[in-house]
């Protein structure tokens, strides 16, 4: 057995484990606490994912070519942020990477403060998990109907903020804008949306972008896979 797996067997179970530990696990080769943390992560890094690209199999493939970033150079991350925050980055910087590739015309450099160019385009009704009760269904595509209609520079910090629950603070380093900037667009987005559709969608947020069950599993399966032909776990 080797070094590493012997320290994999005998980590405690993780999921109560603080991110920093499960950090520290996985740059000693841990495969266990890559897996939980790839769990917690796959529902923020999808939406957030799925915000820029226009499809759920280009966000999978911004998952994975993000997991893979991050793993590899962990040594390249410092505590001075917290873990989720930089692999959040990442994540926003594959995504507009592959939208650059995709529309080689537009300017899509960065999450700049006058970015109007992106155009999102949600699933429909076949994505919902099959599970999914009718009107849970109904209600996602009449959010993600909503959310679409925002325009882009709105859209992101928005589904960040209500979707992921992420701080003001969070949101300004993830996107690279000042706070006050993120509060006012979150004022815009909510003003646009209120009235009788905005009781309507109250509460209801984070039923958007599922990323979970099946598709969460063979997320963390592939990622390990990569890593372990890389030696990393």
């Amino acid at each position: 057995m080797t070094a590493r797996a012997r320290h994999a067997e005998a980590l405690p179970p993780l999921a109560d484990s603080p991110e920093a530990e499960l950090v520290v696990a996985a740059r000693s080769g841990s495969e266990a606490a890559v897996r939980e943390l790839i769990r917690r992560l796959n529902p923020r890094l999808f939406r957030v994912a799925r915000g820029i690209v226009g499809s759920d199999p280009e966000a999978e493939d911004v998952l994975q070519d993000t997991y893979l970033a991050a793993f590899t150079r962990l040594d390249g991350f410092h505590d001075e942020a917290r873990f989720s925050t930089w692999i959040t980055r990442i994540a926003i910087n594959h995504a507009l990477m592959r939208v650059r590739r995709a529309r080689p015309l537009e300017e899509l450099d960065t999450v700049a403060e006058d970015e109007t160019t992106r155009i999102l385009s949600f699933p429909g009704p076949g994505t919902e998990l099959p599970e999914a009760a009718l009107g849970r269904t109904q209600l996602r595509q009449l959010l993600e109907e909503v959310i679409s209609a925002l325009p882009p520079d709105l859209r992101l910090p928005f589904v960040l903020r209500e979707a992921e629950g992420m701080s003001i603070l969070a949101i300004a380093r993830s996107l690279s804008l000042n706070p006050i900037t993120v509060k006012t667009r979150l004022f815009r987005a909510r003003r646009r949306l209120r009235g009788a559709l905005e009781q309507r969608l109250t509460g209801g947020f984070d039923t958007v972008f599922p990323f979970g069950g099946a598709r969460c599993a063979g997320m963390a399966d592939r990622i390990v896979a990569q890593l372990r032909a890389a030696g990393r776990v």
